[in-house]
């Protein structure tokens, strides 16, 4: 019988905390450059000096420049934060409409400062594909295997290009809409939306 030994123990487990912190602080300083930048204006330089690190660090743990903000990317776009995949299908498309007419983009900063990331990232000719890769892999693909049917692909891209619009317009908008008008405009959206979840070959 092999009893663990704690102060063996410890150590390892403070390292691997370490390791996430300091993984999670260049995260954040990484999206910080490259919404204010952009990518080419983003220096490795200067995003360890906002995280607190050695610069060799950034290259440690992400390889490159163009590693680092692939991670940022998939940090940025994540599908289990929507109510798509909500257990009931029945109500996705209430769901997300109710979602959408009922939250402000700016009262939420991670969410905001996630959008305004990938907004700039598409902009960029050196960027834009590496979004484009993300967008397919980690929101467009596990929709289309969700949807499922023959013409899941359209209909994915459809509903994508639906949320992703009404994402810009909240943006602009910056407050939630108005009680006179949220009922009328979920009414109006959920259909939609639900028609595109239901319609399967």
């Amino acid at each position: 019988m092999t009893i663990a030994n704690p102060d063996l123990e410890r150590p390892r487990t403070a390292r691997r905390r370490d390791a996430e912190a300091t993984r999670k602080a260049i995260l954040a300083a990484a999206k910080n450059h490259f919404v204010r930048a952009g990518y080419e204006g983003a220096y490795l330089r200067d995003i360890a000096i906002e995280a607190g690190v050695d610069a060799a660090l950034v290259n440690r743990y992400f390889g490159s420049k163009e590693g680092l903000f692939a991670e940022v990317l998939k940090s940025a776009i994540r599908t289990d934060k929507t109510p798509l995949f909500a257990t009931d299908r029945a109500a996705v498309g209430r769901e997300i409409a109710r979602a959408i007419a009922t939250q402000s983009a700016h009262k939420n900063e991670e969410r905001l400062h996630a959008f305004q990331f990938l907004l700039r990232a598409a902009t960029s000719p050196t960027t834009a594909p590496m979004l484009n890769r993300a967008v397919q892999e980690r929101f467009m693909g596990p929709i289309r295997e969700w949807l499922g049917g023959e013409d899941a692909q359209v209909r994915s891209r459809l509903i994508s290009a639906i949320m992703i619009g009404l994402l810009v317009e909240r943006l602009i908008r910056e407050e939630p809409l108005p009680e006179n008008e949220r009922d009328a405009f979920i009414e109006r959206l959920a259909p939609m939306l639900q028609a595109l979840v239901d319609d399967r070959a």
